[in-house]
């Protein structure tokens, strides 16, 4: 599979078929597609169907499922402004190879944020979840294929570490109300499970951008925080996608 299928002529017709639904304020937020408006996906498609993306555009449907979520998760104004972005970002012409790498390449810039963040709220790593990312991150920064059985033994510890690490919490919780630190390392230690649970699934980056974002939000004022770390997922994807052009 190649994006666009290989033909310049199938990303203009998309292309200009985004453009029409912004130009007519019809792309929205919180609709897949109904009654002619919809989000990124439904706008693209008008369906809402995200595993559709590789039968008429050649795109993976985990980069469907990212694009839907970084939309939902920017604020108004540029979350319109989004999908006709997204969509001219990506070359005609490459292979799933690439884009596997590009994927791998993503996650490791954003587990490398939620590292950073964890080390500083828990640098003892008690409950094994910065030695469960740095793991992940160096498979996504080897490219290792997702068969690899090193990515069994990921999943394991990164499940260990995660249940450790909601279970320190949860117990926290009924004596009183979780700090912000507990917090931080329960959702530091999900996004390290999810990051090898659901790496076979196309959703995963879609679900491990959510999580990054929400990790974000918590860890400072949730509105601005948040809006941050969608700008962030946002313009790591542009770049990324255009530099396969190169």
């Amino acid at each position: 599979m190649e994006t666009f299928h290989g033909d310049k002529k199938i990303k203009a017709k998309y292309l200009k078929r985004l453009k029409a639904h912004a130009k007519a304020d019809e792309i929205i937020q919180g609709t897949g597609w109904k009654n002619g408006k919809g989000c990124a996906v439904g706008c693209t498609l008008e369906n809402y169907k995200h595993k559709q993306y590789e039968a008429e555009l050649g795109i993976p449907e985990w980069l469907a499922h990212l694009e839907d979520k970084i939309f939902e998760g920017l604020q108004k104004e540029d979350a319109m402004k989004f999908p006709v972005q997204f969509l001219s970002a990506v070359p005609v012409g490459i292979a799933d190879d690439a884009m596997y790498k590009l994927r791998c390449d993503l996650d490791y810039q954003r587990l490398s944020i939620l590292l950073k963040e964890q080390t500083k709220l828990h640098p003892d790593d008690d409950f094994g979840v910065n030695k469960a990312l740095e793991e992940v991150m160096r498979l996504n920064q080897e490219y290792v294929d997702t068969e690899h059985e090193d990515w069994l033994s990921a999943e394991s510890a990164a499940m260990s570490a995660a249940r450790s690490a909601e279970s320190s919490a949860m117990s926290a919780a009924w004596s009183a109300a979780r700090s912000s630190a507990e917090s931080a390392a329960e959702s530091a230690a999900r996004s390290s499970a999810w990051s090898a649970e659901s790496v076979r699934s196309s959703a995963w980056s879609a679900e491990s951008a959510e999580s990054s974002a929400w990790s974000a939000a918590r860890s400072a004022a949730r509105s601005s925080a948040e809006s941050a770390a969608w700008k962030g997922e946002r313009d790591r994807l542009i770049k990324g996608l255009k530099a396969l052009d190169k």
